[in-house]
């Protein structure tokens, strides 16, 4: 069971969802709690769902009016691309100590693996130590302090015998880092904002919307973006939309150490409309229309160009024949740690902007 939130003792208030959503657990490839979380959200909200064989969650909220559009005679279809898996790790090995030695799913900046509680999800949830091998500081030479370990080099302290550990644990369970969602100044705080904002924002979107939309919207809180764009490709393929639009954080570098042209987006500046990254360049059109909205309702909204990584716009371009996709981007500090932070009112202006879109 996803550990309930504690967002209404902390007056989160419309953020409440997003707090149980970033304190649960689901690894890429172990998405299931979340699924749940969302199913049980959105109770109510749409004509259709379904599971797919790879665990997308693929949720349809019909157009109002009579039917239209490009393929026959039925309503243009928008598939929301959120990727609801973090970045994570499995049990690859047991020592003869009860350790576990995991691999990674996703990208880890393992300085940023040091002594964390983390969930061990075995036969029961188990609350374990990460760290890495090697001697403490009171031990450690000064070459030592130096060495970067990798992820050969990092282990899971359950404080267990090997034979407790041996009936708990087993090779392919999955391990998430632990971390409480706070609120800090403008920001909220926690893990796995990446990408569990982007189902708050389309949630909080579509529930702006209403009966009021043009277009069949497929919500897909999509499975594996973080190994690979993979669920997304296969939901894309199922959906076969007319747009493509995936919500997901981006960089935001606007700290010591790099410079403002590195920066990607500003904190606090509004929801990023992507340009291009890594894994797509954003269709013209959509583009335009996207901006055209945005200063139209004066949502604040900036331009942004990631130089490397991607998100799912990328499968939802290649779908089949093609498909006009965008990203819709939620600045975010600190991405791929467990502090990463998001500005409160970037999430809303997203939120705002994909309601403005779609009832355009």
């Amino acid at each position: 069971m996803a550990r309930k939130s504690v967002a209404s003792k902390n007056g989160f208030g419309e953020f409440e969802l997003l707090v149980r959503l970033t304190e649960s657990a689901g690894v890429s490839g172990r998405e299931e709690r979340i699924r749940d979380i969302v199913l049980e959200e959105t109770d109510g909200m749409w004509n259709e769902t379904q599971t797919d064989a790879m665990g997308n969650l693929i949720c349809v909220k019909r157009a109002a009016g009579a039917p239209r559009g490009q393929k026959g005679q039925r309503a243009p279809r928008v598939m929301l691309a959120c990727h609801m898996d973090e970045i994570g790790f499995y049990v690859r090995y047991i020592d003869d100590e009860g350790r576990l030695r995991v691999q990674n799913a996703g990208g880890f900046d393992t300085r940023n693996l040091f002594a964390r509680r983390v969930l061990v999800q075995g036969k029961r949830d188990l609350i374990g130590v990460m760290n890495a091998v090697g001697r403490p500081i009171h031990l450690a030479t000064e070459e030592d302090k130096k060495k970067t370990p990798e992820i050969k080099d990092i282990y899971v302290d359950l404080f267990l015998p090997r034979a407790e550990v041996a009936k708990l644990v087993e090779v392919g369970d999955p391990i998430t880092l632990m971390q409480d969602t706070v609120q800090m100044g403008e920001a909220i705080c926690g893990k796995s904002m990446d990408n569990r904002v982007a189902l708050w924002v389309a949630i909080q979107a579509l529930r702006k919307v209403g009966a009021r939309s043009k277009y069949d919207i497929y919500f897909v809180a999509c499975v594996q973006e973080e190994v690979g764009l993979r669920g997304a490709t296969t939901a894309a393929f199922t959906v076969d939309a007319d747009y493509g639009i995936a919500i997901d954080t981006t960089l935001c570098c606007d700290t010591p150490g790099i410079t403002k042209d590195d920066a990607v987006t500003m904190f606090g500046a509004g929801v990023g409309i992507k340009v291009m990254d890594g894994a797509s360049i954003s269709h013209r059109g959509l583009f335009e229309e996207f901006v055209a909205v945005a200063r139209q309702k004066k949502i604040p909204h900036q331009l942004e160009v990631l130089p490397r990584g991607g998100t799912d716009a990328g499968a939802l371009q290649r779908a089949r024949g093609g498909t006009k996709a965008i990203t819709l981007s939620v600045p975010t500090r600190y991405i791929h740690t467990t502090c990463e932070a998001i500005h409160r009112d970037d999430a809303r202006a997203a939120a705002d902007l994909l309601a403005a879109w779609l009832t355009a």
